[in-house]
C-alpha cells in the first residue's frame, strides 16, 4: 500500500515537472517575441484577413504601421475611441498609429474633410473628440459650413475665414480622395476597421468585439516585429 502511494506521488511530481518545463518554454518564446509561433491563438481567415495585395505603408521601416479606418459619423467608432486612445497611449515608437477617415457617402466625405482640415491646421487632437460629440451627442448638422466653422472656433480658436480657406484647399480635398482610394485598397466595407502594416485587416465582427480587435492587432504587431527581427539576423 505504501509502495503504491509512493508510485502515485512520483507520477504527480513528474507531471508537475513536465508542466513547468512546458510553461517555461512558452515563456521563453514569448520573451523573444515569438509567442505567436508557439501558439497561433488567432487564425487568418477567422480572426483577421490577409490582404491579397499588401498596401505600401508610410511609416519608417523599423516601425509597424497600425491604421484605424473610422468615421465621425459612425457610432461604433465613437464608442470604440476611448479604448483605442488608451491602447495608443500604451504603444512605444515601434508602433506608428494613424487614423484614416472612411468615405462612403457625401456626408462621410464632409467629415473626412473636417478631419484633414484639423490636421492641416495642427489642431487634430483638439478637434477629434468635439467632432464625435457634435455628431452623436449634440446632433449638430455639420453639413452647414458655418456650423462646422463655429465648432472649430469654439474648440480650437480657429477663426471662420481661416477654417473655410483651409477646408476648401486643394491639398485637403486631395487627402480626402487619397483616403477613399486607400480604403478601397484595404477592402473596407465597414468601420471601425484596423489595418496592420498594410498586410492584415481586422474588424470587430471577426475579432469578437472592439476589445478583441485590439488583442488581434497586438498579436499581428508582435508577428510583424518578430519577422522583422528574424530578417535582421
Amino acid at each position: 500500500m505504501i509502495h503504491h502511494e509512493r508510485k502515485i506521488l512520483l507520477r504527480i511530481k513528474a507531471i508537475l515537472l513536465l508542466g513547468g518545463s512546458i510553461w517555461a518554454l512558452g515563456l521563453h518564446a514569448e520573451t523573444l517575441g515569438l509567442g505567436y509561433a508557439a501558439d497561433e491563438q488567432y487564425v487568418a481567415g477567422q480572426h483577421y484577413t490577409v490582404l491579397e495585395t499588401p498596401v505600401a505603408t508610410a511609416s519608417a521601416a523599423e516601425a509597424v504601421e497600425v491604421i484605424e479606418v473610422f468615421s465621425y459619423m459612425c457610432i461604433h467608432c465613437y464608442t470604440f475611441d476611448p479604448m483605442l486612445s488608451s491602447w495608443h497611449e500604451a504603444q512605444d515608437d515601434s508602433v506608428d498609429f494613424v487614423r484614416l477617415p472612411a468615405v462612403f457617402d457625401p456626408t462621410w466625405q464632409l467629415l473626412a474633410q473636417a478631419y484633414y482640415t484639423a490636421q492641416s491646421l495642427g489642431v487634430g487632437e483638439e478637434m477629434h473628440e468635439p467632432l464625435f460629440k457634435a455628431v452623436h451627442v449634440d446632433r449638430l448638422d455639420l453639413r452647414d459650413e458655418d456650423s462646422m466653422a463655429q465648432l472649430f472656433q469654439r474648440h480650437a480658436a480657429v477663426d471662420s475665414d481661416t477654417f473655410k480657406k483651409v477646408s476648401r484647399a486643394f491639398s485637403v480635398k486631395s487627402r480626402v480622395m487619397q483616403s477613399r482610394g486607400k480604403s478601397r485598397s484595404y477592402g473596407i466595407t465597414g468601420v471601425p476597421t484596423m489595418i496592420v502594416n498594410g498586410k492584415y485587416r481586422v474588424d470587430g465582427q471577426s475579432a469578437g468585439g472592439n476589445a478583441g480587435m485590439l488583442k488581434v492587432v497586438d498579436f499581428l504587431v508582435a508577428k510583424e516585429q518578430a519577422a522583422s527581427a528574424a530578417g535582421a539576423l
